[in-house]
């Protein structure tokens, strides 16, 4: 096998990082997995995820996980409701969905970030994931690379993979393109105990997820298993918007006065999520890389995820594309098609390169239409 006696050093532990790992480690490749964040459970914000069934499901099958995803994910967490700018219903399939529909490829089941990690986490052999680890640099050393961190000693590996998401340190070592601004920023906002705080939403949402679109603008939401709400105001400000706005994004009445200034004609049925959210609002510039990029493979490092393709969340490909990545890149460099460790990372590259440029044009272009001057019927159409 290609990685016999080889070190392998994945730097990032999201959902493609520990897949990556779980998936080598099932090859018994020597993998150890060096993360920022300080544990398990730090910086697990945002909206749950959805899986898809020739990506992000493919891979959790293939590392044996299906069984601990099922007891993990949220039935009926992705029946989706459309509403115009006055929270009035325009689509509705909470009444045809299927709870539960594994093998179809119409169904995305959801999952919460926390329980995902864990039960990637839980399937790793113990160590192997190396908290605290805030990576700083890569230095050439024989034919590996010595890593240093901000905190902690220097570690040596054969190979490096970058799973560190999209503002990557590791990929300025394989190219110099950068992620471009799509033209679309996300407020985020997030609402503790929401059938208590927000009950006009929450009934709203019935257990599901929420879009509504107006005058070229959105609010996305959805709830986590433990009752919390995450919104996102999405709108098409400048690039400096979130540094030069002059808000103060820790004053909840600061922040409603923006969305009824910004959100004109939208209906006071949205305020309570402006008035109850927890502070601070985060605003997120939404990137993605060049869809012509491309590199010289190096034979002993490699991108996955967001490191190499960061692409907008329109189309719910982020978390599914870098476990597919995961997927395909410990097939390339364990079942024994190619003869050296630089073929095999040459041909994953070429793979991945061309398929996260299919799934980025659509994210762009699925923004576009959803904050279209008639947004509202295109998405109509769409999900009719």
């Amino acid at each position: 096998m290609l990685l016999a006696n080889k070190q392998v050093a994945i730097v990032g532990g999201g959902p493609g990082g520990l897949t990556l790992a779980r998936l080598l480690q099932l090859k018994g490749v020597n993998v150890k997995v060096y993360e920022r964040d300080t544990d398990k459970d730090a910086r697990l914000v945002g909206s749950p995820l959805d899986m898809h069934e020739g990506s992000g499901m493919a891979a959790l099958i293939k590392a044996g996980l299906l069984d601990e995803f099922k007891k993990n994910f949220r039935p009926g967490a992705d029946k989706k409701i459309i509403v115009n700018e006055q929270a009035v219903i325009q689509f509705s399939d909470h009444d045809t969905k299927p709870v539960e529909d594994f093998g179809n490829a119409a169904f995305h089941p959801e999952i919460d970030k926390g329980p995902l990690r864990n039960i990637l986490l839980d399937s790793l052999q113990p160590g192997t994931v190396l908290w605290n680890r805030h990576f700083i640099s890569l230095e050439a050393a024989g034919e590996g690379w010595q890593l240093r961190f901000k905190n902690a000693d220097p570690a040596y590996a054969d190979i490096v993979i970058a799973a560190d998401g999209a503002n990557s340190r590791i990929r300025p070592y394989l190219t110099d393109a950068r992620p471009f601004y799509t033209g679309i920023t996300m407020l985020e906002g997030n609402v503790h105990n929401a059938e208590k705080s927000v009950p006009t939403i929450y009934t709203l949402l019935n257990g599901g997820k929420l879009m509504a679109f107006g005058n070229e603008k959105n609010l996305l939401m959805g709830l986590k298993a433990n009752g919390d709400l995450t919104f996102y105001a999405t709108f098409k400000p400048a690039a400096n918007w979130a540094a030069s706005s002059g808000l103060e994004y820790s004053d909840n009445k600061q922040m409603l006065a923006w969305f009824r200034e910004t959100y004109t004609g939208w209906s006071s049925a949205w305020y309570q999520l402006f008035e109850k959210a927890s502070t601070p609002f985060i605003p997120r510039p939404i990137t993605c890389m060049p869809l012509d990029q491309s590199w010289i493979p190096l034979p002993n490092l490699t991108m996955i995820g967001d490191a190499a393709h960061v692409m907008p969340p329109f189309a719910g490909e982020g978390a599914n594309m870098a476990m597919l990545d995961a997927l395909e890149l410990s097939e390339y460099l364990t079942t024994g098609k190619y003869s050296a460790i630089h073929e095999a990372i040459t041909a994953f590259e070429n793979s991945m390169l061309k398929r996260a440029a299919v799934a980025a044009r659509q994210s762009l272009d699925n923004g576009e239409r959803m904050h279209s001057a008639n947004a509202l019927e295109q998405m109509l159409k769409i999900f009719s």
